[in-house]
């Protein structure tokens, strides 16, 4: 699963490359949490929401807990009914320069970032819908692992062709879903030494 990336455009920079109107003192970091703000492109707008969509949570005698953001969709279960209605009718676009995933021993895990060489911001697959818990959310649709991606994990995110931007935002559920799948293009890795938890712990990410 993916539960780190990074995004180090501004707003307007995004705007520019999608050909969207910007969204003024929209509110994201350079790397992205699950249960925290990330930039998302929609048809018609650029928008800040949280990454991840509430689940609601109860304690051992039956207490609310603060609701955990399930921030991956696996391609398989998007006909669901915890995805459906997004899938069908709320697709978006997640922008970003890179994701990462874990690996090495546990309690030493690295960081692994992978990208796509020619493309210094490319966009991912993603939905999203209102909550009563944090507003706006969304959620990274995840597929099966490319063979640059398998030796380190089995999923990873769909990530489009500047084509298949359109399709995804704008087509049928069924051409939409035919996207889904391992990206063909190169992908380059930079394994590096930073910890997987840094200073900042994130929420522990979801897949369903």
């Amino acid at each position: 699963m993916c539960n780190l990336y990074r995004m180090t455009r501004n707003v307007d920079e995004v705007a520019r490359l999608f050909d969207i109107t910007g969204a003024s003192g929209a509110n994201f970091a350079d790397e992205v949490y699950p249960g925290y703000p990330g930039l998302v492109v929609l048809p018609d707008r650029i928008a800040s929401m949280v990454w991840g969509f509430p689940l609601q949570r109860k304690g051992a005698k039956g207490q609310p807990l603060k609701p955990k953001p399930i921030n991956n969709a696996r391609t398989d279960k998007l006909g669901g009914g915890f995805w459906r209605s997004s899938f069908e009718s709320r697709r978006c676009l997640i922008p970003m320069d890179a994701f990462a995933e874990a690996e090495g021993p546990a309690g030493g895990k690295t960081r692994t970032w992978f990208r796509v060489p020619d493309r210094p911001l490319f966009a991912c697959a993603g939905i999203w819908r209102n909550s009563d818990e944090w507003g706006e959310s969304y959620s990274l649709v995840m597929t099966e692992a490319s063979a640059a991606v398998d030796g380190v994990h089995d999923r990873m995110p769909v990530i489009l062709s500047p084509e298949g931007e359109s399709v995804w935002l704008g087509a049928d559920p069924q051409a939409a879903l035919g996207l889904c799948r391992p990206w063909e293009g190169p992908l380059s890795i930079e394994r590096t030494a930073e910890p997987w938890t840094k200073s900042r712990k994130p929420e522990q990410p979801s897949l369903l």
